[in-house]
């Protein structure tokens, strides 16, 4: 992964400045250049010698598919490149390339931040042997020499830092696709299996009553839904657009949201939300979204029924929609990591829904708070901005 140039040579510009890099200092390179330039080779071949005299060092270099030959001339051609220049946007990507090139072989920043060490005591030596002005000069043409090699130090770090983020980033991606392929593939197994049994009923029963025959229907319906909804759930997650904000009706949307939500048989809906609630300010169909998934996650929490409140009111300028359970609740520890992407506190379940709620919730300008006590249920309340009085009409 190389970044675009222009970005990465301003990185570098800032790096300069940041160190005091003048045309003065660049000046003073090129007057050293030819005091420096002949010791080169010496130069490489002590530290080349200084690696193969280092097991863990010289396993990295084999190890990454470098010899001792190979090694030399590019340490050479990162000297003469240092002490050449011209220090542009070619130089800086050249630098940048270094970074990724030792993190592709598996040297670790420690050997790197050594090696340049090794190659700064080299220069620093050779040039105090081959200096003939007086000593100011010497100091200044230093200072000069080590801003220099400092900045390329630190480019080729950020180099390296930012290949090795994206590497880690990728491998964070391939395992949260392994999570959520394994995630799906339990969640949609299971109702095909219901599926599939129930069609293996209804194609070999001989005679079956009708009473039998509408329940494996039933059965082969509610499953079908189960899987509509986690397909659903997993296309929102990745696909959810920005949100439109009009005014709404924070009744209307509650209503939706319970009716769509088919909450089961022993589970008590009570809906306390005033008819002259001013509109909310939102994405009317995002926040049925979240809506619905909140009263499921409210109804998955009672298994063995309970009561449902899905309650809306004005609170300080906004408007509020909590939804109530009385369910199993969740510890504090499972509060922390609630809205994360695939943590869940159900033995089943992608753990995407709440992630959504929160995505809509940012899209929306909206906020939601969580009050849970185990075993005493939870308050999942969200926060709207109420509509403009201008727009009320």
């Amino acid at each position: 992964m190389y970044p675009d140039q222009d970005r990465i040579h301003r990185r570098y510009v800032d790096l300069q400045a940041y160190v005091g890099w003048s045309e003065d200092d660049a000046g003073r390179i090129r007057g050293i250049r030819p005091l420096l330039l002949p010791h080169l080779p010496s130069l490489v071949e002590e530290v080349s010698a200084a690696i193969a005299r280092h097991p863990a060092a010289q396993q990295i270099v084999s190890g990454g598919g470098l010899s001792g030959e190979d090694l030399e001339p590019a340490l050479l051609h990162w000297l003469t490149d240092l002490l050449t220049g011209p220090y542009d946007r070619d130089y800086v990507a050249r630098r940048w390339r270094v970074g990724a090139q030792l993190l592709r072989i598996g040297v670790e920043q420690v050997y790197t931040n050594a090696a340049i060490s090794r190659l700064r005591d080299g220069l620093v030596r050779h040039l105090g042997s081959a200096w003939a002005g007086d000593r100011n000069g010497l100091v200044a043409a230093l200072r000069s020499l080590n801003k220099l090699v400092d900045l390329d130090l630190a480019k080729i770090e950020d180099a390296y830092q930012s290949e090795y983020i994206s590497r880690l980033q990728g491998h964070e991606r391939l395992a949260m696709l392994g999570q959520i392929a394994g995630g799906i593939a339990h969640e949609i197994r299971n109702p095909l299996n219901v599926i599939k049994t129930s069609h293996y009923f209804l194609r070999s029963a001989r005679n079956p009553t009708a009473e039998k025959r509408d329940e494996h229907m039933q059965r082969i319906e509610r499953n079908v839904r189960q899987a509509e909804h986690v397909i659903s759930t997993l296309t929102s997650f990745a696909r959810m657009p920005a949100a439109d904000r009009k005014p709404f009706s924070l009744r209307a949307g509650i209503k939706e949201a319970v009716e769509d939500s088919a909450v089961p048989a022993g589970i008590e809906v009570v809906v306390d939300c005033p008819d002259d609630l001013p509109p909310a300010l939102a994405d009317f169909a995002q926040i049925r979204i979240a809506l619905g998934n909140l009263v499921r996650n409210a109804c998955d929490a009672m298994p063995n029924g309970g009561r449902l409140t899905v309650r809306g009111r004005a609170l300080d300028g906004a408007a509020e929609i909590a939804v109530i359970d009385t369910g199993v609740g969740i510890t504090a520890a499972q509060l922390e990591r609630i809205t994360e992407p695939l943590f869940s506190t159900k033995a089943r379940g992608l753990g995407l829904g709440l992630a959504l709620v929160r995505i809509i919730l940012d899209r929306n300008g909206a906020s939601m708070s969580i009050a849970s006590e185990p075993g005493q249920g939870s308050t999942f309340a969200v926060r709207l901005a109420l509509a403009p009085q201008r727009e009320r009409e």
